[in-house]
């Protein structure tokens, strides 16, 4: 197979489709009697993958480009309010997916984790804090990276070196990050379940003794450096270059996936909207893994 967005589009529906087919259960419940939808739940899922990877955000302006562009690859397209409502509808069936795809790789079986979180800002005027519909989900944080508050939500990114998401999850800016990284581990005890000596790479923010006692316990060596007044860790030599994998994942998503301009405006919005991108880093890694393309985590020969 090539790398292109074609080729990965089609690979995506085939994989999509035929998981849905196996366990229809993923899928949203529809009534028995009605209009059958004119494009399928495997097809929005890939249309969504390539509007996250070709950088269009705009559900409208992008829509437009498909008719102009794609009918090759989907010969119905539905309008804007159709498309956005059925992605909400189908935000379990991608939440699924990702994992289903991810666990469909070589990588995902890697010994070594990498974990973080990074800010999703949702708005910026006290108008509109005070207005949104997200008010009581997302919050004031502060984000050490770029040394600034911000009003929104934060994504927990647990990934291989490679990028491969294999956890996540999407919470108030304040969220403390040792208790959703455990969220994260009991939400999916396969993920643990044959892991002996699993290295996760953190930042100083997760430790403690009992929580680190946790990860021992599932099997989980953390890797973190060493807080004020602690005495050196182990490891602590192969900590910083490691640790800049999961900096350059999460500028992936920024930066080629634009996460911060999602455009969402209630909770289910940005939910499935951050889920559309985590889908998409996602693909591609599997798609790269599946053709044998040299770096997994290469998004560039999407985005055109």
């Amino acid at each position: 197979m090539d790398a292109d967005l074609d080729t990965l589009a089609t690979a995506l529906y085939v994989r999509a489709d035929d998981l849905l087919k196996a366990f229809p259960e993923r899928a949203p419940a529809r009534p028995r009697v009605g209009i059958a939808p004119k494009i399928t739940d495997a097809e929005l899922v890939t249309l969504a993958v390539m509007q996250a990877l070709a950088g269009r955000p705009s559900e409208a302006r992008w829509l437009r480009y498909a008719h102009a562009e794609l009918r090759h690859l989907f010969p119905y397209l539905p309008l804007q309010p159709a498309y956005n409502k059925r992605l909400r509808r189908l935000a379990d069936t991608i939440a699924w997916l990702i994992t289903a795809l991810a666990r469909d790789t070589s990588l995902f079986t890697d010994d070594v984790w990498v974990v973080d979180s990074t800010p999703v800002e949702c708005a910026r005027s006290r108008e509109t804090v005070r207005r949104s519909d997200l008010a009581g989900w997302a919050e004031y944080g502060y984000c050490a990276s770029h040394s600034r508050l911000f009003w929104g939500l934060r994504l927990h990114l647990l990934c291989t070196l490679h990028g491969l998401p294999v956890g996540f999850a999407l919470t108030g800016a304040k969220a403390d990050e040792r208790a959703v990284l455990l969220d994260i581990l009991d939400a999916d005890p396969a993920l643990t379940a044959d892991r002996r000596e699993q290295v996760v790479i953190a930042d100083k923010n997760y430790y403690g003794r009992e929580f680190e006692g946790t990860l021992a316990d599932a099997g989980l060596n953390l890797l973190r450096p060493a807080r004020k007044g602690e005495a050196e860790r182990p490891g602590t030599r192969f900590f910083r270059p490691l640790r800049q994998v999961i900096e350059s994942i999460n500028d992936t998503l920024k930066g080629q996936l634009d996460l911060e301009q999602h455009g969402g405006h209630t909770p289910g919005g940005v939910w499935v909207r951050v889920l559309q991108r985590v889908l998409a880093l996602t693909a591609a890694i599997w798609h790269n893994d599946r053709i044998g393309a040299p770096v997994a985590r290469c998004l560039t020969v999407y985005d055109h």
